[in-house]
């Protein structure tokens, strides 16, 4: 009797996780994708628009590499192992019934997914485009939101853990 009363409750568990993970990862590459569109038609051709003094502009840049420009004759792998990371998470998500992970899950995927599509999409070519990046804060690389929502996902999970909470709701 016990396992029938179970799996109901884990089944609403994983659905309503499952839902806040499509939810949150599908906003963040959709507001990614509509930024970068905007930086690249409002910011390319023009300075930096301050917004805080020197703290906080808006700068167009564009990232060949991986964060701080490292391994910039390594786009193609990179792009791989995005789309690694990409089906990774997916399939580890079917697993996930905990809310904290599925949030976790979800900013880490939209964001990977967004970077990846400037990767597939952008100009010089498939597998080798440049990252759009316009937000600029002192002595930090440009950045946009997809980078964002990766380090959010990476403090997250990081928090999670540290705190010994389970992908897995306990039932």
């Amino acid at each position: 009797m016990q396992t029938e009363g179970r799996a109901p409750i884990e089944s609403s568990r994983a659905l309503s996780a499952r839902r806040l993970f499509i939810a949150i990862s599908c906003l963040v590459f959709a507001t990614d994708l509509a930024t970068k569109n905007w930086a690249a038609s409002y910011l390319q051709f023009r300075e930096p628009i301050k917004l805080v003094g020197d703290f906080l502009k808006l700068t167009y840049g564009t990232n060949p590499g991986a964060g701080f420009s490292f391994a910039t004759d390594a786009t193609a792998l990179l792009s791989s192992l995005k789309l690694c990371v990409a089906a990774f998470i997916i399939y580890y998500m079917r697993k996930v019934t905990n809310k904290g992970w599925a949030i976790g899950l979800a900013l880490l995927l939209g964001g990977v997914v967004g970077n990846l599509w400037d990767r597939i999409t952008r100009p010089p070519g498939v597998w080798r485009g440049e990252v759009v990046d316009w937000i600029q804060l002192p002595n930090w690389p440009i950045f946009n939101i997809a980078d964002s929502a990766i380090v959010c996902a990476g403090l997250l999970l990081t928090f999670l853990s540290m705190k010994n909470i389970q992908p897995k709701d306990a039932s």
